[in-house]
């Protein structure tokens, strides 16, 4: 943990801020899935994944419905979408709670669009400040459950950085090689003490924000918001999550999410 950080969560200021802190959610929604493409004949490969239908229902409107679950608690739900989506409210027409927010600001990258949402949570007026909680989640983790989300919140709620659902690595871990007969194995590398990082990640808006903003400065590319926060100086809390909780990838990884959904169901 950087030393600054852990030096001031006893202070007086720090304890007033963790009682006053609210929880926000912001879900990156604006990537297209390239890798999840699904074949023509389905009717509907035309559509970002996130948008694509699972057991039934559009992935997006799993993974809402999972922080919806939690809504007492949340302050509010924050989507991201490209400011060409013209998708989403099709999909998804019942996103309108009292809370819920759609936001046009996608940008080029994940981390592009986790900033100007954050940036958004802070200028929108009766809308965040930089004490308060985020929770940014992969809108393509649409089988995470509210009893992983809140297990994140009990675990994190008090902590001075803050920190991410992950799995402990449980596959051989290789590293490759390339030559003129293909891929190759190059080394094995040791598995313990390594884990997959998940989301929901949780972190304060304002240091979350200023990470982002360093990490661009420094033309340090991030895949999550856990690296940004590390690259600071801090060391985020790991927290268990569950198997379960994959992202979206690749074609095959539908049927393996409308399997887990249909259990779930019955």
């Amino acid at each position: 943990m950087n030393e600054n950080a852990e030096k001031s969560r006893n202070s007086p200021a720090f304890q007033d801020a963790q009682a006053s802190a609210r929880i926000f959610v912001l879900i990156p929604c604006a990537g297209q899935g390239a890798r999840a493409c699904l074949p023509s004949a389905d009717g509907v490969s035309g559509l970002p994944k996130q948008y694509q239908p699972i057991a039934g229902t559009s992935m997006i409107i799993h993974t809402v419905e999972a922080f919806r679950a939690l809504r007492p608690a949340l302050a509010g739900l924050w989507v991201v979408i490209s400011p060409d989506d013209s998708a989403f409210e099709d999909v998804f027409p019942g996103f309108n709670a009292e809370g819920e927010v759609l936001l046009p600001a996608g940008g080029a990258t994940r981390a592009a669009s986790v900033q100007n949402g954050l940036k958004a949570l802070l200028n929108t007026p009766g809308a965040a400040n930089a004490n308060d909680w985020v929770l940014v989640h992969d809108a393509a983790r649409c089988l995470i459950t509210a009893t992983q989300i809140q297990a994140l919140i009990t675990s994190c709620s008090d902590d001075a950085v803050g920190g991410l659902l992950a799995q402990p690595l449980a596959d051989t871990l290789k590293c490759e090689r390339l030559d003129v007969n293909g891929t190759r194995v190059s080394v094995t590398l040791d598995r313990a003490g390594k884990w997959l990082a998940q989301t929901p990640q949780m972190f304060r808006i304002g240091a979350l924000l200023q990470a982002l903003e360093q990490a661009v400065k420094s033309g340090l590319a991030v895949t999550d918001e856990s690296s940004a926060m590390e690259a600071l100086g801090f060391s985020p809390k790991l927290v268990r999550g569950s198997a379960q909780n994959i992202k979206i990838t690749y074609p095959e990884d539908f049927a393996l999410a409308e399997a887990i959904l249909l259990s779930r169901q019955g």
